[in-house]
C-alpha cells in the first residue's frame, strides 16, 4: 500500500522530469523515456525568458518576507506563552480568530491602502505585511513555546535577565526547530504565491517572480510541453532542495509543536 501511494505522489514529478528533457516531438507522443536527452531544453528556456532577474525578484520576496514573520512573531509568541498580562487570552482570540479568516477579506483594503501609498507595482506590498505578524506562526511558535520549562526562564530572572535577554539566549536557542519550520513554511509560501505576485505586480513584468513568469511561460508556450516542463523544473528546484537540506529540523519543528496546550 505504502508503495502505491508513494508511486502515486511521485508520479506526476517523474513526468515532469522526464518531459522535461524530451524533445517538441516525443513530448507530443506517447513516449515515456526521453531518448535522446534533449539537454538544450533549459537553454532554451533562459534565452526564452528572463529567468535570473525573476529568480531574483522571488528570492527577495521569500527572504524579506521569512524575515518580516520570524522578526514580528516571535516575540508575540513568546509573549502569549510564558508572560503574564491583562488581555492575553483576548490576544490569543485575536490570532486564532485571524486564523480562521480567509485571506480573502482583507485582499480588498490593503490593495487599496497600497495603491494610495503609490506601491502597487512594487514588491513592497508583498513583503511590508509580513512584518506585522502572521497569525499561523504565532500559534505555531506559541505552541512550541510552551515546552519549554518556565523554571529555565525563572532562574534567568533571578540572575537579573530581562525578557529580551531571556527571549534570546534561552527560548530561540531552545526554539530553532520551531522557528526553523516557520521559515521553511513562511519561505515557501512566498516562493510558491501566485495571487500576491499576480495582484500587485502582474502589470509590472521588471517585478514579476517565477510563479507569475512561469504562468505567463506557459500561455506563450503552451503546445512546447517540453519547455513548459523544463522551465517548471527549474521553478521547483531550488524549494526541493531546501527542504532535503532542512527537512530535518522541519520535521522535528512539526512533531514537537503542541506537545502542551
Amino acid at each position: 500500500m505504502a508503495i502505491v501511494l508513494v508511486i502515486m505522489f511521485a508520479g506526476p514529478f517523474v513526468f515532469i522530469v522526464m518531459t522535461a528533457f524530451m524533445t517538441d516531438a516525443q513530448a507530443l507522443s506517447g513516449s515515456l523515456w526521453p531518448h535522446p536527452f534533449r539537454w538544450a531544453n533549459f537553454k532554451d528556456v533562459f534565452a526564452n525568458t528572463d529567468l535570473l532577474r525573476y529568480a531574483g525578484n522571488t528570492m527577495i520576496y521569500a527572504g524579506l518576507s521569512t524575515l518580516g514573520v520570524l522578526i514580528s512573531s516571535v516575540p508575540v509568541a513568546y509573549a502569549l506563552a510564558h508572560l503574564r498580562w491583562r488581555g492575553r487570552q483576548l490576544a490569543l482570540i485575536v490570532v486564532l480568530a485571524a486564523m480562521m479568516l480567509p485571506s480573502q477579506v482583507t485582499v480588498v483594503p490593503q490593495y487599496v491602502m497600497f495603491a494610495k501609498l503609490h506601491l502597487v507595482g512594487h514588491l513592497a506590498p508583498l513583503i511590508v505585511p509580513n512584518f506585522f505578524g502572521d497569525a499561523f506562526s504565532i500559534f505555531l511558535l506559541r505552541q512550541f513555546f510552551l515546552t519549554i520549562p518556565q523554571d529555565y526562564l525563572d532562574a534567568a530572572r533571578v540572575d537579573g535577565a530581562g525578557e529580551w535577554r531571556i527571549l534570546r539566549t534561552i527560548v530561540v536557542p531552545l526554539a530553532r526547530p520551531a522557528i526553523s519550520a516557520v521559515a521553511l513554511f513562511s519561505f515557501l509560501y512566498a516562493w510558491n504565491d501566485f495571487f500576491g505576485p499576480l495582484l500587485y505586480v502582474g502589470e509590472s513584468t521588471n517585478n514579476w517572480t517565477l510563479s507569475v513568469a512561469l504562468a505567463n511561460f506557459r500561455s506563450l508556450y503552451h503546445v512546447q510541453w517540453n519547455l513548459t516542463m523544463a522551465a517548471t523544473l527549474l521553478f521547483m528546484l531550488p524549494v526541493v532542495l531546501l527542504f532535503l537540506f532542512a527537512q530535518k529540523a522541519f520535521v522535528e519543528g512539526v512533531t514537537l509543536t503542541g506537545v502542551k496546550g
